[in-house]
């Protein structure tokens, strides 16, 4: 799986759970089937700027996303893709998404840019985007983790 889509997911947990260590971290990626290692989660961490900060117990610390003044391209086409998705609807190959009018080409980037292994190619119109996946067993997956992107919590 591709960097900005193992960095989304990492923005996904820190923001869901106290991850204390980077072990930690690469154990809940592994388990979401990223196979990643400590060095490459160290490199993450510094390039998304991510800091410890103390935990809510006062005791011990965990990973949050610090904000920055100006959104990545990456952030941009999130957040275009999380304010402007309407409905996720998956049928045979296909995941069918509606967004807002107009919207389909700049929601439909932050999917190309994912580059889902599964994904063979991305379709946008006016306020539809055609997600072709490779098998029908894996649809489901592709339709998962596109509602889990619109369930992330962003930085701001």
């Amino acid at each position: 799986m591709s960097r900005a889509n193992r960095q989304i997911r990492i923005l996904d947990i820190i923001s869901k759970h106290d991850i204390d260590t980077q072990e930690e971290l690469v154990t809940y990626l592994k388990a979401e089937g990223f196979n990643v290692t400590q060095a490459t989660i160290s490199r993450d961490i510094k390039e998304m700027n991510i800091i410890k900060t103390l935990a809510a117990d006062g005791r011990h610390y965990k990973y949050v996303a610090h904000e920055q003044k100006e959104a990545t391209t990456s952030d941009k086409f999130l957040n275009i893709f999380k304010s402007t998705v309407l409905s996720i609807r998956a049928a045979e190959n296909l995941v069918v998404l509606r967004t807002e009018p107009g919207s389909a080409g700049p929601a439909s980037e932050l999917i190309d840019r994912l580059k889902y292994d599964e994904v063979l190619g991305v379709i946008a119109g006016d306020n539809t985007i055609f997600v072709a996946v490779d098998t029908i067993k894996n649809t489901e997956i592709i339709k998962q983790r596109l509602e889990d992107l619109l369930d992330t919590a962003r930085l701001r």
